[in-house]
């Protein structure tokens, strides 16, 4: 009899320790009360760190490279040399054309001088003719011996044109090889590769000293102005967003949240995913971006004013329904509910009163299900 009344004893004392440290534990949960304020009505996408422009940099000219140290992810800035592209003997041409130009002034001075003594051999002649022109007048000499004095005149004043016909000359040839000269020099400048922009290199595709054919690419550079999330977005529910809405962005590589806003909206659909693209700016990007990064987009196109706010914790799915569960009593019952807003936290309902007591689901405990018996956690 004792032995029995033991084992009893012993029995009762198992189920209370399992009643008390097992099944309560298991119906026991946590509540939260619903309030009421604003909720941002948001849009969701996912997006794609982009570009809408990105800048080739590349030589027009083929030849060797050189002076080419610029790395990727390196910010170069406007007018910056990127690398040289051996111009072979460019140089040797220029100070050629340059010694003929000084030649040639070489050239005209002498002929300046020539000039100035055909000036006055001219001069001196006129003066012969004049004088002679009168005794011819006076007869007093013939006219063959007057036409003589004409004749050397004459021949004065043609060697003076003629010097000035040369000089005139080499001053055009001096012009034409002046332009040659610039010519070269701008093609000179050509192979010195410069940035057209400034903005970070996010490819280099040659090697330093190694052969390029003209018009080949040396980098690709992004400005920063230009970076922007290419979001897709279902057509369904894009509608509404506008460019100028602001914007939450959050990279893969981090749980950061950045500020954005919309800059573009792309006027044609995809006709097989039925998705809109939707770009998005930074406000401040990142530094360092990376291009293709993948990113979670969301955006605010409107705010629901003085609404019933749950936390989104306490949203369930019963019987293919979404809803909350509602304490009843020390019972809960649920309740499908419609969303009219959601964010990272709440969630905004016309469903629910500000009264009810909201029943917070856990995975850890038992399912609940309608009008199950629960103890809550104080």
């Amino acid at each position: 009899m004792k032995k029995s009344l033991i084992l009893v004893i012993i029995v009762a004392l198992v189920g209370l320790v399992v009643y008390n440290k097992v099944f309560i534990p298991k119906h026991t949960f946590s509540v939260v009360s619903a309030t009421k304020g604003d909720v941002a009505v948001q849009v969701n996408g996912i997006g794609n760190v982009s570009s809408k422009e990105t800048y080739n940099i590349g030589s027009i000219y083929g030849g060797k490279i050189s002076n080419f140290t610029v790395n990727e992810g390196e910010f170069v800035k406007k007018g910056t040399l990127i690398a040289t592209v051996d111009y072979v003997d460019l140089d040797n041409k220029i100070d050629e054309l340059k010694s003929t130009i000084k030649k040639l002034h070489s050239d005209i001075e002498s002929l300046k001088v020539d000039k100035q003594s055909a000036i006055v051999d001219f001069d001196y002649q006129e003066e012969l003719f004049k004088k002679n022109e009168a005794l011819f007048k006076k007869h007093a000499i013939s006219q063959l011996d007057f036409k003589k004095f004409q004749t050397t005149k004459d021949v004065a004043k043609l060697k003076i044109a003629s010097i000035s016909s040369k000089i005139k000359s080499l001053y055009a040839q001096i012009s034409q090889i002046q332009a040659n000269i610039d010519g070269l020099n701008k093609r000179l400048k050509r192979y010195n590769i410069v940035a057209d922009v400034s903005g970070y290199v996010m490819k280099k595709l040659v090697s330093n000293y190694q052969i390029i054919m003209p018009n080949q690419t040396l980098i690709q550079i992004v400005n920063p102005k230009d970076v922007w999330i290419a979001t897709h977005i279902d057509t369904r529910i894009s509608g509404k967003v506008k460019v100028g809405d602001s914007a939450t962005i959050v990279l893969q590589s981090s749980n950061i949240k950045y500020t954005g806003k919309v800059v573009n909206i792309n006027p044609i659909n995809n006709s097989i995913t039925y998705e809109r693209e939707i770009d998005v700016k930074f406000d401040n990007l990142p530094i360092p971006f990376y291009l293709e990064e993948q990113a979670s987009v969301n955006i605010g196109i409107n705010t629901l004013k003085d609404v019933v706010k749950i936390p989104l914790r306490a949203l369930s799915i019963y019987k293919k329904q979404q809803g909350v569960w509602i304490l009843d009593s020390d019972k809960v019952i649920f309740k499908p509910i419609n969303i009219l807003a959601q964010t990272d936290e709440n969630i905004a309902t016309k469903d629910i009163s500000i009264n009810d007591t909201l029943v917070i689901p856990n995975p850890k405990n038992k399912p609940l299900s309608n009008g199950m018996k629960i103890y809550i956690k104080r």
